[in-house]
């Protein structure tokens, strides 16, 4: 087999079009809304009736007619006729001209009125309303106008969207008590390594470690939509991994996790070969993690995707945030898939690389003027101490030249 050795740029452009391509499961249900979370939109949400459906007020204050109250002096005074309070409607008549009513915050705008004045810019004397200072009040002014949110029939919430609490907000200011939602696909995690031990029944020897890769990848597969299947430990010979390979073969996508390198033990990509095995990459410029394979295998009916990771964990990691997540929340049906990237300043310099794009564990400090990107202290891409102390990576991008303090750096937020 050809290595096939990308850029990170031309691999994740590899794998966005894949999972462009791929149509989500034609499996849908209906979930309860709070049981909704996290999962993705299979149908729109539409708005049932205007949003907001009535004359809001967004302010403690008086309805008024807004040329009523540009016509107030030193002489001249509203008339106080009555309160409305929000969950209330006016019931008596329209306001009329020298009229006005004190509302409160989001109740409906009484027939009559076109304005809110603010508590604050009104004297109030008795069942009279007196100018506090000279201002001038606009029509519409502290008023949401009905239908000025959304109206009805409006798409709210297309399908492909991740159900968040703002997305439950909407649903449920719709009256949406259930909603549907496509079944979430199923990953299978297959760690690999004759060094590996699960957490439960064994001790490690001193050369041996915990099997924390395939919890690792468990929990960023849950955290993306959808449903991992953990299968055992494989170890360093073909007999395991077809095994492995077999059990997985009815799961949506298969993350392979170590024996991708050019050991002598590594075996991943000969599996994958002999299974018939098409090739996107077998590399990318990056570091950590460099020897990410992506591909995909025959099956009767299309394709299984496979992602064959790099075994130490750091670099696990950060190949998942930026292949393997995108992958995923296609899978899972979700439209805005890529991974997300903010900017920030460099707090100290440091070195660059020219041949491979970094991304290296750090800490991103958001100022209300300012945000700052710090790089965390590691001994090398096992060091999951260090990677639990970041909540961000920093790319470093190929270049010949030593990075400044000050400069501004691309973040890759996880």
């Amino acid at each position: 087999m050809a290595e096939r050795v990308l850029s990170y740029e031309q691999a994740l452009q590899q794998v966005l079009e894949h999972a462009h391509a791929l149509t989500p499961a034609d499996v849908q249900e209906r979930a309860d809304l709070l049981a909704a979370l996290g999962c993705v939109l299979a149908a729109p949400i539409t708005a049932p009736r205007d949003h907001p459906s009535f004359d809001r007020s967004t302010r403690d204050g008086f309805a008024v007619r807004a040329a009523d109250f540009n016509a107030l002096d030193a002489n001249r005074t509203l008339r106080l006729i009555g309160t409305l309070r929000a969950g209330e409607s006016w019931s008596s008549l329209p306001l009329s001209a020298g009229q006005a009513i004190e509302i409160m915050t989001g109740a409906p705008l009484p027939a009559g009125a076109d304005a809110v004045v603010m508590l604050e810019h009104v004297v109030v004397e008795g069942e009279t309303l007196r100018l506090a200072q000279p201002r001038t009040l606009r029509i519409g002014e502290h008023v949401v106008a009905r239908g000025a949110e959304a109206h009805s029939g409006d798409v709210l919430l297309p399908a492909g969207r991740r159900i968040g609490a703002a997305e439950i907000a909407v649903a449920a200011s719709c009256g949406c008590a259930e909603v549907n939602v496509f079944a979430k696909p199923k990953v299978a995690i297959i760690a690999t390594g004759d060094e590996l031990v699960e957490l439960a029944g064994q001790q490690p020897e001193s050369w041996q470690i915990f099997n924390s890769n395939s919890y690792a990848l468990a929990a960023l597969v849950q955290q993306n939509g959808a449903r991992p299947h953990r299968l055992p430990i494989a170890r360093d010979n073909l007999a395991d991994l077809r095994a492995r390979l077999a059990a997985a073969r009815d799961c949506d996508l298969m993350l392979f996790s170590g024996g991708v390198s050019a050991g002598k033990f590594d075996l991943v990509e000969q599996l994958l070969t002999e299974a018939g095995a098409e090739f996107s990459f077998t590399g990318a410029k990056i570091q950590p993690g460099k020897p990410i394979v992506f591909g995909r295998l025959p099956r009767e009916q299309g394709w299984t995707y496979f992602f064959g990771l790099p075994g130490n964990p750091i670099s696990t990691q950060v190949c998942f945030h930026l292949f393997v997540a995108p992958f995923v929340r296609a899978l899972a049906g979700e439209t805005e898939i890529a991974p997300r990237f903010a900017e920030a300043h460099l707090a100290e310099p440091t070195r660059a690389n020219p041949d491979l794009t970094r991304f290296l564990p750090a800490e991103l400090t958001s100022a209300f003027d300012d945000a700052t990107v710090r790089l965390v202290g590691w001994q090398g891409s096992g060091d999951l101490t260090a990677n639990a102390r970041a909540n961000c990576y920093c790319v470093l991008p190929l270049r010949a030249a030593d990075f400044a303090a000050g400069e501004t750096m691309r973040v890759l937020l996880r």
